[in-house]
Order: structure tokens, then sequence, then C-alpha cells
């Protein structure tokens, strides 16, 4: 039977923190106002700057959620860059092994990507074309996975040296290393090496050809998590202006978000998105029946788990919304 017609799947509904928008401090309160919401998981992205000026924070993903697991007791799962730019992927091992050391349990997947030049230009070199990227993507999430699972790695190859690395402080259960895909060539490419998938929120039939894609590729059975992009405010017309202001980048194509390198080049390119563009890209909430029937058509995809990021400002009245309005009603159809 396929999973969309499961009654008894139960979905873990959980909140995006963007640290692109927020300040490091503020997001802690955030994220503890979300479990208080009675959401049940947390997740981060791991930028060095912001997609656009105006959002105005990205601080450093790894520091802050030694704080953040501290201030709540919800898992967490987070975005992970191990091409080697910026981390090294023995430093990123690191990371994530003393975070789930001091946290047993708590970090349960990180989902490794192929970059984007926003955040990786930064130490220098030349930025190469996919291929490139997805290569160095499937190299240092094997010399993570092995470091994590207490092996020495010792390691000459094209992309990494790694000399007779080793992880002193080790976690008893690592978390799970899932893939960071965004089209089905990359799902279906990355289904056999992944413990599991996150996507971002896309029409019904694309999520649908995401899925399968990754299951041809050997993803079967694996676990799917999605970050569902949306604007809350108190009317439609605010959601979008919100929506337009603060998130337009999400707009650009796929290419666009991979390879510009600073902010300042996104809204350059962007300069062409109307508001009205942004309904096809983000939806726009201000009751509660059409954000329960968006996580309810994951669900129906095959999603386990679905992460709302809200994209306006207003995080405290949003939270306070799905308190309310939204967690109660998905709990309740959940029984």
């Amino acid at each position: 039977m396929e999973r969309e017609n499961d009654s008894k799947l139960r979905m873990i509904i959980g909140y995006h923190a963007s640290h692109e928008q927020f300040a490091p401090s503020e997001l802690l309160a955030y994220v503890q106002a979300a479990e208080d919401a009675g959401f049940q998981a947390i997740m981060t992205s791991d930028h060095i700057a912001p997609w656009l000026s105006g959002q105005g924070n990205s601080g450093n993903n790894w520091a802050w959620l030694g704080a953040a697991m501290a201030k709540t007791s919800l898992p967490f799962g987070s975005l992970a860059i191990p091409g080697g730019w910026r981390y090294n992927p023995a430093v990123l091992a690191h990371l994530v092994g003393t975070i789930s050391e001091m946290f047993p349990g708590r970090l349960r997947w990180i989902a490794v990507g192929s970059g984007e030049a926003l955040n990786e230009h930064v130490v220098g070199g030349e930025w190469p074309a996919k291929a490139e990227r997805n290569a160095r993507l499937f190299a240092g999430t094997e010399i993570i996975r092995a470091l994590l699972h207490g092996e020495e790695v010792d390691r000459r190859d094209r992309w990494f040296t790694v000399d007779k690395a080793r992880l002193w402080s080790l976690p008893n259960t690592p978390p799970a290393l899932f893939v960071a895909a965004l089209s089905t060539e990359t799902a279906q490419w990355a289904g056999g090496w992944s413990d599991g998938l996150v996507t971002i929120n896309k029409p019904k039939q694309k999520l649908v050809d995401i899925r399968e894609a990754y299951r041809i590729g050997g993803g079967e059975e694996k676990p799917l998590a999605l970050q569902m992009q949306i604007s809350w405010a108190e009317t439609e017309t605010e959601a979008r202006a919100a929506a337009w202001k603060e998130w337009r980048n999400a707009a650009l194509p796929p290419a666009s978000l991979s390879d510009l390198p600073t902010p300042e080049d996104f809204e350059r390119a962007a300069q062409h998105v109307r508001p009205d563009d942004i309904d096809e890209v983000i939806s726009l909430v201000t009751s509660p029946e059409p954000l329960i029937e968006i996580i309810s058509a994951a669900e129906a995809c095959g999603f386990e788990e679905v992460f709302v990021h809200n994209v306006s400002r207003d995080q405290i009245s949003f939270l306070n919304f799905m308190k309310r309005q939204v967690l109660p009603a998905l709990r309740a159809a959940d029984t």
C-alpha cells in the first residue's frame, strides 16, 4: 500500500528557525516559544550570509545549536555542507559529534547539500559546477559518516586531505545523514547512500515526483522531511507584502540560488520579481484551514516531517496562531 493511503501515518510538525532573518539571541527566544506552542522539532539552516541584505542576519549555526538545545528539549535537524569550503568534512564531523555527545539523540539528522556560492565563496577559490559539487558532497559525507562511527580516516584525493583523523568525543548514536535535494535528479542520485531526504515544498505532483525519484534511487522506506515556506499575516495583502520584502529570493531559479555569491547579487536578480509572483512559491496564510490543508497534502505525499518556515517578521503572533488554531486541529485530526 502506498504511504499516501496509510491512515496511521503521524507527522512531526516542526518549526524552521531562520538564521538569515533574526539575530541568534532573538532566534533562541523563538525556538523556546515554538516548543511552548506545541511544535515537535526544530530545523535550522547553515548560512554565513543572508539571501537579501534586508533579512539582516546570519549567525553561526553550530555555535547557536548548542545554546538552543540547552534552552529547549526538542529534537533538531540541520542543514550542513560537507564539500570542504568553509568546513573541511573532518571539522564539520567534529562539530556535529560534539553537539551530539552533549545532547544525546537531540540532533536527529543533518541534511547534507552541495552548497551555495552565497555561503562558500567567502574562503576564496572558484565555485564549481553542480557535478563537481555533488562529487565533493558525496566524498565529504563518506568522511563524516566514518568519523561519527568512530573510524580513523586517512584520505588524500582530489577533494580532501584528511590525515589520520579521529573523533575522540563520540555520541552513542550519530545523527542520520539526510540529503538536501531540490531536484528529482539529485534525489535519485542520493537515494542509495543517504539516510533520508529533505526538500522544499512544491506543488503536489512535484513532491510526488521527487519522492518517487528518491525511492527509485534506493531511498525506499527512508524518511522524508519537508521545509514549508509560508507567509503569515492578518490579511492576504500584508502576507504577500511581507513575503516579497523578506523572501522574494524564493522566486529565483535553482541555478541562481546556488551560484550567486552575494546578497547584492540576489537583490539585482530579484528586481523583476513582483509581489504577485510570490503567490507561486510561498503560501499566504491568514487562517488555519489553508495551512492545515497544505500540511495534510504533504502528509498524503509521504512526508513524515514538515518544518514550517514563516518568512514574515512577526514570529510571536505566528507562533500564537499555530498554538491556538493550527496545532490543536492537526492533533485532533491525527487521533
